[in-house]
């Protein structure tokens, strides 16, 4: 079994965006020579989010609109987690909502992936450095 393994620095100038690392994650399988296997793509931070979807510019805005109903940012003082100095408890929210991680299998070297599937890293709380995690395991 092989065993390939890249980071992303994800450097998000805005407070929440979506990224899609589709070419990312797909360079990471090819450098790692797997042809049959599943690749494990982990946002490594707890204000940020990896996942599948569309990459279609109206859906990223029904996703922001939706997620700041379910979890608005202001007034920061309604969260008790905010009480410790930060004023990102919603962004913790979010990526609960959003998910942390993917897995997608690999079949002949390729990322097997459905119509319209993309992968995104969905930022909540930016203006700093985060990783994301690219793990590729098989044959």
């Amino acid at each position: 079994m092989k065993c390939h393994t890249a980071y992303l620095t994800m450097n998000i100038p805005k407070r929440r965006d979506f990224v899609n690392i589709t070419r990312e994650v797909a360079a990471a399988v090819e450098a790692s020579s797997v042809r049959e296997g599943m690749v494990l793509v982990n946002a490594m931070h707890i204000s940020a989010s990896v996942f599948i979807n569309d990459d279609e510019s109206g859906l990223h805005h029904d996703y922001e609109v939706w997620l700041e109903k379910l979890a608005p940012h202001a007034p920061t003082s309604q969260y008790r987690h905010n009480d410790t100095g930060e004023d990102n408890a919603d962004a913790h929210l979010k990526r609960q909502v959003m998910g942390r991680e993917i897995v997608v299998a690999i079949t002949k070297g390729k990322l097997d992936f459905g119509p319209w599937e993309q992968v995104f890293y969905g930022e909540f709380d930016g203006r700093r450095a985060k990783r994301v995690l690219i793990k590729v395991i098989g044959e």
